[in-house]
């Protein structure tokens, strides 16, 4: 069979047929069932967008809220502490607990006559930091000299009252 019969029987086979086909059933019920079903699912994709639109806007709210903290904590504080108020906060953190101690150990006997004249001497020294600090009161290491001479007047109350032999 060649091309051209082939065309031929299949215009003539097209012609037999009947221009108006009905159909064996009412279509209108089913097409009416799939416009339903998809106006449902529009909405039900309008209703997930819109979820996920308000997940979306939470998840850059939290993060713009992060980020705002972040950037407060990485400013410098205006109202840091100044040297003077460190070293007056130390000397008065240091002076409670050297009194604290002072009243703990006062029935009890000491092992040394002039432990008295040391911590005398060594609030001397702490008296001259104080003075250099007033100079100078960024000064790191006349602040940790402060903190140095703070712990020795403590240390010297604590061993004079209550040596190392003597505890369990």
């Amino acid at each position: 069979m060649n091309n051209t019969n082939f065309e031929k029987d299949l215009r003539a086979q097209i012609n037999a047929l009947s221009n108006e086909k009905q159909p064996e059933r009412d279509l209108w019920a089913g097409i009416e069932v799939a416009l339903t079903e998809e106006t449902g699912a529009n909405q039900q994709i309008t209703k997930t967008s819109s979820e996920s639109r308000f997940k979306m806007i939470a998840i850059a709210a939290s993060f713009a809220l992060v980020c705002v903290l972040s950037w407060y904590s990485l400013q410098p504080a205006t109202g840091q502490i100044t040297g003077q108020d460190l070293v007056a906060a130390l000397s008065s953190q240091h002076e409670a607990q050297k009194d604290a101690l002072l009243v703990k150990f006062q029935d009890q006997p000491a092992l040394t006559e002039n432990w008295q004249k040391q911590l005398s001497e060594l609030d001397e020294a702490a008296d001259a930091i104080k003075a250099a600090l007033k100079q100078d009161p960024n000064n790191i290491a006349l602040l940790k000299m402060l903190q140095n001479v703070h712990q020795q007047q403590i240390d010297l109350i604590e061993r004079v009252h209550s040596p190392k032999w003597r505890q369990i």
